[in-house]
Order: structure tokens, then C-alpha cells, then sequence
């Protein structure tokens, strides 16, 4: 294997919440130190959410955050303390990369800015990811994926047509805008390596999400259409929709997007659906979707929703099971790609996390160590990485610059 493609990269890494540890994983699994910098009195938020290890809260028994973040180091700072800038200006001397996902203004009321930074290392690349950008009349407003998703209109086109607006069931915007970010810190860091200068890059979650409503957006801009909910129903294919299958909340995703998987689909089903004037064409099927939609969910509850995908992608029909959690966990694609690294975590003992979508032939992502507790490695990234001497290192520890 060859060398990983950011090992000489180091990231430090002042994210708080999802979007900003995202961006940092995606350099972390493929190989760059990324040093998480972590408070102890106002822990992130991925560290008080559950589930948590035998239903016992604690910052170190949280999957959610253990899930996301491994192979990072772990630091533990009272940013507020007025020593903090003895080890954070020690950090930015050592970093490539600089990450934060505050609020606009809190990195420059700590001296973190990026003009700061450049006055330490005038080559510094620094990523901001916040709700809706650095400027602008709501920059100054906090927000997390949620209530994000409302302002960016998904919630608009989420839910049945004849109901109310349903919010997506995760924060979208957190998990959309790190691949945006990623991409860009890779452009600066390729940009760097070949002109010695660095970046500022400003991502904003809100306008990363709102790439993803672009067809609903032109519909709107172009043919003066306000694009409404449509439930599990699609303008372009019928029938569209999740079906119940047999079991106990079973459900197996069906869509026919022309003749020919509609031919199909009739052959498998019932071959009179083919003869019925109530579904000849894409529109007579659009108009009596409901019944064929009853009619055909008639056919899945005699089969378990893996026969029914199995039977339907057979015929060249797009179909696949509705997974749970547990479905996913034990998933046979999954396992054989090595997507979910089990690690060793020093409290939630053997556990899954994450791993990257992409597989590079020479470098894949591997996990090399499991997510870290709060402010594990504070004394090894003081010492070893930043070069303090163990007296320097013990009277800021009894200084309480570490927030112990």
C-alpha cells in the first residue's frame, strides 16, 4: 500500500456539532493527524446526544460521536481560560488546516481569525462552516440541520399532498455541506502545494443544501410552478412508491419509470394490468394511481419485501427493501466492502464506525484507531506533536489551561 494521500497533512480541528467533523473524517480516514480541540465544560454536541452505551449518559459513552470521528486525537482546553493562547498559538504553528464551525465571531474573540492565523503561519488553510455563511443580514444566526432544512425548502416538498409539512428525519444540511467543504480543502490544499499560499474558505450549510432543490427551484424561476408535497408519488413514474410486503413492517420501495420496466412489472404482477385502459399510458397510470397502487401492494403483502426486490430487479424493475437499523448492521454489501470499521473504543468496547463510500484502489480509508474520549491525548499532542517540555506541560495543567 502506498503512502495515504493526506499523511502529511495535519488538521486542527475547532468543530463543534456534525458538519465540521464530517469535513475533518473525510481527511482523517485517508490519512492526515487531525487533533480535535474539545472543551470539558461545554462539550459538543455529538458527546451528550444518545444513544449512549448501556443508557447511561456520559461524554465517553455517546455512539453518535464515537460513530463519526475515528482516527482523530482528542484535546482538552478551556478556550476561555487566558492561557489558552499559549497552546492554541502552538497549534496553528503546527496545523496545514484549520477547521471551526462556531458561530460567525467566536474564533476571532478567542484571536483565531484567519488574519490571526496568518500572522502565526502565513501559509494556513482555514475552513469555516457555519448555518448561513460569514456575512449577510443572518449570519449572526445559529441554527443547527433542522430548522435548517426548513429555511433551505425541503420541508416544503416532505409529506403527503393533502397534509402538513413533515421535517426531514435527520439534519440534512450537516450531512450535505461537509462534501462541499472537503472538496474545497483539498482545491486549497492542492493550491498550496503548488503556490506556498494559503486559503479562506467559507462554507455555508444553508446554500450547500439548497444545491439539492435545484429542479423545484427552476420549475419555480422558469414556468412560475410552486412545487408542493407529493408524498411517496414521483410526476415522471407510476407506479412510484413503498409497498407493504409480508411481516411485520416490512416495506419494499418500487418505481417504473417507462414501458418497458411498466411491461415488465405486468408480466410479474398480473398481465391483464397491461390491457387495462386505466393504466395504458404514464398518464392514465397518474390518474388512477391510487388504484393501481392498492392493486399492486395486494400483490407485495403475499411476499417478504426481499422477494419482492428480488423478483422485481430480476425484471430489470428498479425495487429494494425499505432496511432498518438492524437490517442495515447485518447488510451483505456492506460487510464485503468493509463500510463499518470495528474498533476497539477504550468504554463502548467493540464498535462500528463509519467508514468512507469511496475506495481508492492504492489508498483505501482504513480506521487506524477508534474515536477518542474527551481530551484523551491532551497530553500526548502537547508533548509529543507540539514539542513541550513536561514542566511546560505540567504548569499549564495545574493552571487549569486544560479545563480539568
Amino acid at each position: 500500500m502506498q503512502q495515504e494521500p493526506f499523511a502529511e497533512v495535519k488538521v486542527l480541528d475547532f468543530s463543534w456539532g456534525l458538519a465540521g467533523p464530517l469535513t475533518t473524517k473525510y481527511l482523517a480516514d485517508y490519512g492526515a493527524t487531525v487533533v480535535r480541540v474539545e472543551s470539558p465544560t461545554r462539550p459538543g454536541g455529538l458527546r451528550v446526544s444518545p444513544p449512549f452505551k448501556d443508557g447511561v449518559a456520559g461524554v465517553d459513552r455517546a455512539a453518535y460521536y464515537a460513530f463519526f470521528n475515528a482516527n482523530k486525537y482528542s484535546l482538552s482546553l478551556d478556550m476561555n481560560h487566558p492561557r489558552a493562547r499559549d497552546v492554541t498559538g502552538k497549534l496553528v504553528a503546527w496545523a496545514d488546516v484549520v477547521v471551526e464551525a462556531y458561530s460567525p465571531g467566536t474564533m476571532a474573540r478567542w484571536g483565531l481569525d484567519y488574519e490571526s492565523l496568518k500572522a502565526i503561519k502565513p501559509d494556513i488553510i482555514m475552513l469555516s462552516t457555519s448555518s448561513q455563511g460569514q456575512d449577510g443580514p443572518h449570519a449572526s444566526f445559529s441554527a443547527f440541520g433542522i430548522p435548517l432544512a426548513g429555511l433551505a425548502g425541503f420541508a416544503h416538498f416532505t409529506g403527503w399532498p393533502d397534509g402538513t409539512c413533515l421535517p426531514l428525519p435527520s439534519a440534512y444540511s450537516d450531512f450535505i455541506a461537509p462534501r462541499f467543504a472537503a472538496a474545497a480543502l483539498i482545491a486549497a490544499l492542492d493550491k498550496r502545494r503548488r503556490t506556498g499560499e494559503g486559503r479562506y474558505i467559507d462554507c455555508s450549510q444553508l446554500e450547500a443544501g439548497i444545491h439539492f432543490l435545484a429542479p423545484a427551484m427552476l420549475d419555480c424561476s422558469f414556468n412560475g410552478r410552486d412545487g408542493g408535497r407529493l408524498g411517496n408519488a414521483s410526476p415522471y413514474a407510476c407506479p412510484h412508491g413503498v409497498f407493504r410486503c409480508k411481516g411485520e413492517d416490512r416495506w419494499c420501495a418500487i418505481a417504473v419509470f417507462n414501458d418497458d420496466q411498466w411491461q415488465a412489472l405486468c408480466r410479474l404482477c398480473n398481465p391483464g394490468w397491461a390491457q387495462d385502459p386505466r393504466f395504458s399510458t404514464l398518464l392514465a397510470r397518474k390518474r388512477n394511481e391510487a388504484d393501481l397502487n392498492r392493486l399492486l401492494e395486494e400483490w407485495t403483502l403475499q411476499l417478504s419485501a426481499e422477494e419482492v426486490m428480488s423478483r422485481m430487479q430480476a425484471e430489470g424493475i428498479p425495487a429494494g427493501v425499505v432496511q432498518d437499523a438492524r437490517d442495515l448492521r447485518s447488510d451483505p454489501q456492506f460487510a464485503e466492502r468493509g463500510y463499518f470499521w470495528e474498533l476497539d473504543h477504550p468504554v463502548l468496547g467493540r464498535f462500528p464506525h463509519l467508514g468512507q463510500p469511496c475506495t481508492l484502489s492504492e489508498t483505501p480509508a482504513r480506521g487506524r484507531m477508534p474515536a477518542p474520549c474527551l481530551g484523551q491525548h491532551t497530553e500526548y499532542v502537547c508533548t509529543q506533536m507540539l514539542g513541550m517540555s513536561d514542566d511546560e506541560f505540567l504548569e499549564l495543567y495545574q493552571a487549569g489551561v486544560f479545563g480539568q
